[in-house]
């Protein structure tokens, strides 16, 4: 027991060490309370956030918003994917916009989609799915490149018809990397939204922070910075929890993993 706290700590050191460094510079004087509010000051309040019910409001918001958008991206990602590896015309269509699209930051069709959409849920929703739809899409075609031909070969020879082929051989072997795509989607979905609340503002973590800091509230603004922190770290476990018990049967389900 007292092996398995000590690893636990020991993963955790170097954010204790940054937050106990945090309070001391913050309590030294160095630097005033506005650049810099103690650790302890801005958990209070957050906890004073927390009692009030402000907090649950807003985090499930902005929460709402990004879960949302990742899930769309995530059916319509995969779809697409599928559809440019089975079909000629999809991928001649689409591989150039892809492409094309992944490289580019997307934020900066921010000011289309308000002039389109406006300022509320449709528009930040949309703006998560244009954002973490693309590494879906790549990750599900190199996961459908990269099956062992063998495989497919021997579904044929036993007789697997095409949508046979598909559902029951490739994408259960494409999807160790799809599963990759969508870890990597997920974070982008949280960080998207709370970009798009900032800039559109409206409630939500990244509104509120916005708000906090035109009215000098540097306390509001970093109960923000820890409330982002915690929740995407809890997202980013949850979306393992989920790898592991999908992939329970693969290869990397047996062997040590930090996730």
């Amino acid at each position: 027991m007292l092996r398995r706290v000590a690893r636990a700590l020991a993963g955790w050191g170097t954010i204790i060490v940054l937050l106990l460094a945090w309070e001391g510079v913050a309590r030294s004087g160095a630097v005033t309370a506005y650049m810099l509010p103690s650790l302890s000051d801005v958990i209070a309040r957050i906890a004073h956030d927390a009692v009030d019910g402000n907090l649950a409001e807003i985090a499930a918001l902005t929460l709402y918003r990004a879960l949302t958008g990742f899930a769309i991206a995530a059916v319509g990602g995969i779809a697409l994917g599928l559809a440019m590896s089975r079909n000629g015309a999809a991928r001649w269509f689409f591989d150039p916009l892809i492409s094309v699209g992944f490289p580019m930051p997307k934020i900066a069709f921010l000011p289309i989609i308000v002039l389109w959409l406006g300022v509320y849920d449709v528009s930040k929703i949309t703006m998560v799915v244009f954002d973490a739809i693309f590494p879906v899409v790549t990750a599900t075609i190199a996961g459908l490149a990269g099956v062992e031909r063998e495989l497919i070969w021997s579904a044929r020879n036993l007789g697997a018809r095409e949508r046979e082929l598909l559902w029951q051989v490739m994408v259960p072997a494409a999807l160790p990397q799809i599963m990759t795509g969508l870890q990597v989607a997920l974070p982008i979905a949280l960080i998207v939204e709370v970009v798009a609340e900032m800039k559109m503002s409206g409630y939500g973590i990244g509104g509120s922070m916005i708000t906090a800091s035109r009215f000098a509230d540097s306390r509001g603004v970093f109960a923000g910075i820890l409330e982002i922190a915690v929740i995407g770290y809890a997202l980013v476990k949850g979306m393992a929890l989920v790898r592991r018990r999908l992939l329970g049967w693969h290869q990397e389900a047996l062997e040590p993993s930090t996730a």
